[in-house]
């Protein structure tokens, strides 16, 4: 369980950190299923590209680390409540496959979320 959990932590961690800093330069040249991003208004930009940044920091950092270890759940909670808000986004536009994309994201969030709070907690330095 500890291996699926870290493998799904880097995954949508690294996912998040790309995502994230794309919202600060959104190039002129993404595929068409990122086209979306040129609708989003400038604040949203910067308020989602903050968070999956954090998001995705906190995903993996504090299990490296091991400091701070509570925030990993966290974030993954983080996650998938900026799925929640993207869905809505994405149904105002009627794009539906991008609505289950990120459902599916919202549910492996959801399970690393209660992975780290419930099943295989991480423990930070100096604790057994």
């Amino acid at each position: 369980m500890n291996i699926l959990l870290w493998v799904l932590q880097v995954l949508l961690g690294t996912l998040f950190l790309y995502s994230g800093i794309l919202h600060f330069s959104v190039p002129p040249d993404l595929p068409a299923q990122m086209a979306w991003m040129y609708e989003l208004p400038t604040g949203l930009h910067y308020f989602s590209g903050t968070a999956e940044i954090l998001i995705g920091l906190g995903l993996i950092l504090p299990g490296l680390t091991r400091i701070q270890t509570r925030l990993t759940p966290l974030a993954a909670l983080g996650l998938v409540l900026v799925m929640a808000g993207a869905a809505v986004w994405q149904l105002t536009r009627s794009a539906y496959a991008d609505v289950i994309g990120n459902i599916v994201i919202m549910g492996l969030a959801g399970f690393v979320a209660y992975g780290r709070w419930k099943l295989r907690p991480l423990k930070d330095k100096g604790r057994a």
